[in-house]
């Protein structure tokens, strides 16, 4: 886990039609950001969520504001907000329009998670063979690079394809591969975290949104101690882009081959991020 902190972002001059760029962390009852306060107060009040005072203060009234804009909207893709008075990137870009996050989020450093993002992305397309019984000669290589033999029984192989991106990027740029070699979700997500291996929590994401970078592996707990990662690829607007083996474009665990998605939202992501970038 690492400390919450908040990185200053610098504000571009914007004219009337120019959406303002997200602040880089949630605006919440008791937040500092006074400028991007104010910017949430005019707008609520222009699309009839007032009156509330343009002060800068995120109070008890501005918090009201923002469930009853987020009870009345929805999101580009017709989904409901959340209605819990946050202002994070999904009711931002809602509130003001299509914005940009570029400036926001982070970028890779390291050549090997850079060269992983390369190596999943040539990957897309891949599918079991026949449907559904997670087999197939690229699903074999994957599941064997985690020292699984598919001959013997039926795997999830979602976080195999994981490792098996990393470990062709470290052949490719000549470094140790540092990923977990496991085709467990939850024991990547554990033993990453014995091992020192840097995890980011939702939470500290909230705060600082340049912790949020391609390459970044994304972990969901699901019922029954199962799991599900992929790979972070952008953030744009309000979803994450991601590319992920074992699924579908629903977005079904038991997914048919690999995909790049575009429809996860940063609040789908329960347990947290894992990075390699360093």
């Amino acid at each position: 886990m690492v400390s919450r902190r908040r990185s200053p972002i610098r504000r571009k001059a914007r004219s009337r039609s120019t959406a303002p760029q997200y602040p880089g962390h949630y605006l919440t009852v008791g937040d500092e950001d006074r400028a991007s306060i104010r910017l949430v107060q005019e707008r609520l009040n222009q699309v009839g969520c007032g009156p509330i005072d343009v002060n800068g203060i995120f109070d008890k009234q501005t918090n009201a504001a923002v469930q009853l804009f987020q009870a009345r909207s929805v999101d580009s893709h017709g989904q409901s907000l959340k209605i819990d008075g946050v202002v994070g990137p999904l009711t931002w870009t809602t509130l003001f329009g299509s914005t940009s996050l570029s400036e926001t989020i982070g970028e890779p450093v390291s050549p090997l998670v850079k060269g992983s993002l390369v190596v999943a992305a040539t990957q897309v397309g891949v599918m079991e063979q026949p449907p559904g019984s997670n087999r197939g000669p690229q699903v074999d290589e994957y599941l064997r690079s985690v020292g699984l033999d598919p001959e013997d029984d039926s795997y999830p192989w979602c976080a195999a394809f994981v490792y098996w991106t990393f470990h062709k990027a470290a052949a490719q740029v000549g470094v140790e591969n540092p990923c977990i070699r496991t085709a467990g979700v939850l024991e990547h997500w554990n033993k990453a975290g014995r091992a020192g291996i840097t995890r980011v929590v939702p939470g500290d994401i909230q705060d600082d949104f340049s912790l949020l970078k391609p390459g970044l592996i994304f972990v969901i707990s699901m019922d029954g101690g199962k799991g599900h990662m992929g790979i972070v690829e952008d953030f744009r607007d309000d979803r994450l882009i991601t590319i992920e083996g074992n699924t579908n474009l629903p977005g079904d665990r038991e997914g048919g081959g690999v995909f790049r998605r575009h429809a996860r939202k940063l609040s789908d992501i329960n347990k947290g991020f894992i990075s390699y970038d360093s």
